[in-house]
C-alpha cells in the first residue's frame, strides 16, 4: 500500500503543487459544512445498503455498516482493479453478518444499479433545473429501464423458482464444456435460488433505499459547492456546479486509474470553468474537495479497513 501510495503521489505531484499554489486559506465554517456534508454522503450509502439487508430479513447495527461502507469505498477508490477487491470485502462482511450467499449477492447487485440509476437522475434533475433541454427519448429509456429492473428485481424475489428452468439450461451448457454431467451442480444452485425468498424488497425499503442512493449523490455535490463558498466568496449558480459534479463522477466510471486521480479533477476543474468559474478558483476548489473526499475519507476508510481486518484476526 504504500509503494503504491507513492507511486499516485509522484504521478500527480505536478500537478498537485500548481493546484495547492492557487488554493488561499479556506474559510472554517464553510470548510466544516463540507467535511459534515460528505460524512453524510457516506452515511447515506450505507443506509441504502442496510435498508436492503433489512428487507432480507437482516438487522445489521448502524456503526457497523458504516464501517463496511468506509472500508470498502476505499479498497474500490484506490487499489488497482479495486471495484474486485470491494465486491469481494463487501460479501466477506455481509455474510459475517449473517446474510446468505444470494442475500449477499443480491444487495451488493441491487446498490450499484441504484447507485448508477440516482446518479442519472441527478444528472437529468440538473440538466432540468439549468434550463437544459435533455432529449426526450433518452429520459423515457432511462425511466422505462428503471421500471423494468425493479419490476424484474421484485418477481425474482417473490418467485426465484422462475429462474430454474434457465439456469438449469445454461448449467448444462457449461457442463458439456467441462465434460460433466448436465445436472452437476444443480443442488446448490437450486439452494442458492431458494435462498433469495428472504429478499422481499417492499415498496417501502425500495424507495427508502432509492432516496438514500438520490441523497449520496446530492450530499457529495452539496460538498463541492460549499468547498468553492470555503475559497471564494463570488456567486456561483448551483445548477452549473450540480453538472460539473455530474460530469466529473461520470468520467470516473471510465478509468481504471485508481480514485480517477487527474480524470475527476479534471473533468470537475473543466466543468466549473465552464460554468463561469475562473480557473484558479476552480482547481483551489477541486482540489479541496478532493482533499475531503479522497484524502480524508479514504483515510478514514483504511483505518476502518485494518481495525475490522485486526478484529476478525482476534476471531477463533
Amino acid at each position: 500500500m504504500l509503494t503504491l501510495f507513492t507511486v499516485e503521489l509522484i504521478l500527480g505531484w505536478p500537478s498537485l503543487t500548481t493546484a495547492l499554489a492557487e488554493l488561499r486559506a479556506p474559510q472554517p465554517g464553510w470548510l466544516t459544512a463540507a467535511v459534515a456534508a460528505e460524512l453524510a454522503a457516506m452515511g447515506a450509502y450505507a443506509r441504502m445498503q442496510r435498508r436492503l439487508l433489512r428487507s432480507a430479513g437482516l438487522r445489521v447495527p448502524l456503526y457497523r455498516q458504516l464501517a463496511l461502507t468506509y472500508a470498502a469505498h476505499s479498497l474500490s477508490v484506490t487499489l488497482p482493479g479495486g471495484p474486485a477487491f470491494s465486491t469481494q470485502f463487501n460479501y466477506q462482511q455481509m455474510r459475517r453478518f449473517g446474510a446468505t450467499p444470494a442475500v449477499a449477492s443480491w444487495c451488493i447487485a441491487l446498490s450499484g444499479i441504484l447507485s448508477a440509476a440516482a446518479l442519472a437522475v441527478v444528472t437529468a434533475a440538473g440538466a432540468v433545473a439549468a434550463h437544459g433541454t435533455p432529449q426526450w427519448h433518452t429520459l423515457a429509456g432511462l425511466t422505462v429501464a428503471a421500471v423494468l429492473i425493479a419490476l424484474s428485481v421484485r418477481q425474482v424475489t417473490r418467485r426465484p423458482e422462475a429462474l430454474e428452468p434457465a439456469t438449469r439450461a445454461a448449467l448444462a451448457r457449461v457442463n458439456k464444456l467441462r465434460h460433466r454431467p448436465a445436472t452437476y451442480g444443480l443442488d446448490r444452485i437450486r439452494d442458492f435460488i431458494d435462498q433469495l425468498r428472504a429478499a422481499r424488497l417492499t415498496p417501502r425499503h425500495a424507495a427508502a433505499s432509492a432516496v438514500f442512493a438520490v441523497l449520496n449523490w446530492l450530499l457529495d455535490a452539496v460538498c463541492l459547492w460549499m468547498c468553492f463558498h470555503a475559497v471564494s466568496n463570488d456567486p456561483i449558480d448551483t445548477t452549473q456546479v450540480l453538472l460539473a459534479f455530474s460530469a466529473g463522477m461520470a468520467a470516473g466510471t471510465i478509468t481504471v486509474i485508481p480514485g480517477g486521480l487527474g480524470i475527476i479533477d479534471s473533468a470537475l476543474i473543466l466543468g466549473l470553468v465552464t460554468g463561469g468559474v475562473d480557473t484558479p478558483t476552480a482547481i483551489a476548489t477541486v482540489v479541496l474537495y478532493r482533499i475531503i473526499s479522497f484524502g480524508f475519507i479514504i483515510g478514514a476508510g483504511w483505518i476502518t479497513w485494518l481495525i475490522i481486518r485486526r478484529r476478525h484476526l482476534k476471531t477463533p
